[in-house]
């Protein structure tokens, strides 16, 4: 057997493994340690592996992922998160759609305490459905709201998906999240775009809530007021040069803990559910990035990646087609396998494949612009059928909205967040603007 069909077959070997509902990252370890094996032999196999989790857990700038995860579950155990979406709907509820959109600014919002989709998705279903009940919205509406919603977690910097983007592509972080701000709330506004088109076209999905009283609005918008000043207080910071993203997200734990203690009432318990709920996420990932690092080695000693940029340099095609063709298998892949575990095994393949290519751009800036799309068409992967996350983290809380019902309302979003991958694939500067604005 050659090294590429040894690759196909461990590909094979993964997906099914998956689907029979093994963790991601054990399939990846299992079958990335398999093949590995079968092409180098045990021994040198054990002597890679023995040094492997040290070396990736030891990462500093590894500690960015369960610092951010930390810092937003900390805003959900204290009720700011609720917060937001209370002010968020007191503002623009009374319009047709409104409490749609209040969810999708409030997720906006704490995307950008966060950097979690699930996270931002379980937080804000569990808040926000029930609303969308009391008031008589389509339940399929506003479920397919909610899955879009969470997406926002990771399109808002920081982005748990983009730090694991810098660090496997070497590239910087705070310049990752720079170049994210603006496709980040274009997100946010063409959501909010599709949401007014959807119910002028069919009222009866999200009727208008009463009108909140001036100084109740005046309240609801006042309460929110800790979150903004963390928020802005981290992103300033990175922004701004004072601190690096792991320095920030140390700073935005420290700033949200005192916040969630001395403003949202959070005690002991509370705390000790943010620390479960970081622990449970952080090990899911870093297993995730273990199991990846071990089944791209067995891709290396395949030489598919190599195998592969050969064929797409004697193809033919131009660069834009060439980046086409890879957005494309990313939006295939995506509807059907985890996206961080997506992002880790095709980066190596990919992202050499890239940097040869020529846009009439500087290296670091074809880096840049391509973590943004990538980040993009991982978005519609949460929420592509038929394995989008984010619709099955809210069929979880929403058990009696049929999956079917929540894929057909998030289909028009989908259809959003194509044309916007295609502006920002159109126009690099809306990547790159901010980045050289602040740099």
């Amino acid at each position: 057997m050659t090294g590429t069909s040894a690759a196909i077959l461990g590909f094979a070997v993964m997906l099914l493994l998956m689907a029979m509902r093994m963790p991601i990252g054990l399939s990846l370890l299992f079958v990335g340690g398999a093949g590995y094996a079968w092409l180098g032999g045990w021994p040198i196999f054990l002597n890679y592996i023995k040094s492997t989790p040290y070396h990736d857990f030891s990462n500093y700038t590894l500690s960015v992922i369960p610092l951010f995860i930390l810092m937003g579950a900390l805003a959900e155990k204290s009720g700011l998160s609720t917060s937001l979406f209370r002010a968020a709907s007191s503002l623009v509820g009374h319009r047709r759609g409104g409490l749609a959109m209040g969810l999708i600014c409030a997720c906006t919002a704490f995307g950008a305490i966060c950097g979690s989709s699930v996270a931002t998705t379980a937080t804000f279903g569990r808040a926000s459905l029930p609303e969308f009940e009391r008031y008589r919205y389509d339940a399929g509406f506003a479920t397919g709201v909610v899955a879009v919603g969470g997406t926002l977690g990771i399109l808002i910097p920081p982005s748990v998906i983009l730090v694991v983007y810098g660090i496997s592509t070497e590239q910087n972080i705070a310049k990752l999240f720079m170049a994210a701000f603006i496709p980040g709330f274009l997100a946010a506004i063409f959501y909010c775009l599709v949401i007014a088109l959807v119910v002028r076209r069919r009222p009866e999905l999200g009727p208008a809530l009463p009108r909140v009283p001036l100084d109740r609005r005046l309240r609801d918008v006042a309460a929110v007021w800790p979150a903004i000043l963390v928020a802005l207080v981290v992103l300033g910071g990175i922004y701004g040069g004072i601190f690096s993203p792991t320095e920030g997200a140390a700073v935005g734990v420290i700033a949200m803990l005192v916040v969630s203690v001395l403003v949202g009432g959070m005690r002991w318990a509370g705390l000790k559910a943010a620390l479960l709920q970081t622990a449970e996420t952080a090990g899911m990932i870093f297993l995730i990035l273990l199991g990846a690092d071990v089944f791209n080695a067995f891709l290396a000693l395949s030489l598919l990646p190599v195998a592969a940029a050969e064929w797409i340099g004697n193809s033919g095609f131009t660069p834009y087609g060439v980046m086409a063709l890879i957005l494309l298998f990313y939006i295939l892949l995506g509807a059907v396998m985890d996206e961080l575990a997506m992002i880790l095994l095709t980066l190596p393949i990919f992202f050499p494949i890239v940097q040869a290519l020529d846009f009439g751009m500087p290296a670091d800036d074809v880096a840049i612009w391509f973590g943004i799309l990538v980040l993009i068409v991982v978005g519609i992967g949460l929420t592509a059928p038929p394995i989008g996350l984010n619709v099955f983290v809210v069929s979880a809380i929403a058990r009696h909205v049929a999956l079917t019902r929540i894929y057909r309302a998030v289909l028009p979003f989908i259809a959003a967040d194509l044309l916007r991958l295609g502006l920002v694939m159109a126009f690099p500067a809306l990547a790159l603007a901010t980045v050289r604005l602040l740099t």
